[in-house]
């Protein structure tokens, strides 16, 4: 009787795309806040806002904090400083680097990719649901960094309430550059035996390398 009514009990039906996704998010952010590479990001932001309480602290005391041709910068100026050498040049490519490509290769590494994609649900949704989870991690950490420094830095001789447009715009710029490189070191991930070798000598290598070339060669 038993083994009737077990046989005739429907099968669970397989998650959506979107649910199925929502799940891996779910299971993989819980891992990346609880990773050693969460410390390596607090380490990577909180070293601007480290830095911006130096600053600060220098300039309350009468001290010159930057001087360009014996005039001091304004707060704004070194805001704009700040988020081009510690975010863009150096926090969102190599945040994208460590978490983009081990979203897969960890996974592959470690011998569990196996129970992930023998799982009723599409090897995309696991992709997604991690590359959600990865971007949830680092966008609710960088951009408040980023709120931090400009409360520290633009009231340097500069005004917050005339400089709001351009935090908007900072922080949606780093939040693209987030998923951007997210998405390119995903792909890495999944696709090279070394991502993060590949990753690092593309950020630190080729990058640069382009700052140098002429205008023409940088399209390629």
């Amino acid at each position: 009787m038993n083994e009737t009514t077990a046989a005739a009990r429907p099968i669970p039906k397989a998650p959506g795309y979107a649910t199925a996704a929502l799940r891996i998010f779910d299971v993989s952010i819980s891992e990346m806040l609880w990773s050693r590479r969460t410390i390596f990001m607090a380490l990577v932001v909180g070293a601007p806002v480290l830095i911006s309480l130096v600053l600060r602290a220098v300039d309350l005391l009468g001290a010159p904090v930057f001087e360009v041709n014996g005039t001091r910068m304004a707060g704004p100026a070194i805001f704009g400083l700040m988020i081009w050498v510690f975010y863009l040049r150096f926090t969102v490519p190599v945040l994208g680097v460590f978490y983009g490509t081990s979203l897969i290769a960890d996974e592959v590494e470690d011998k569990t990719i196996t129970y992930l994609f023998t799982r009723p649900i599409r090897r995309g949704a696991v992709l997604v649901g991690k590359y959600l989870a990865y971007l949830a991690c680092t966008v609710f950490v960088v951009l408040p960094s980023v709120v931090i420094v400009y409360l520290l830095i633009v009231p340097m001789r500069g005004s917050l309430g005339a400089s709001f447009i351009d935090l908007v715009v900072d922080l949606s710029l780093l939040a693209l550059g987030l998923a951007v490189y997210g998405a390119v070191f995903a792909f890495i991930g999944s696709a090279f035996k070394r991502p993060l070798l590949v990753g690092l000598i593309f950020i630190f290598g080729w990058e640069q390398a382009a700052l140098a070339f002429p205008g023409y060669l940088k399209r390629f």
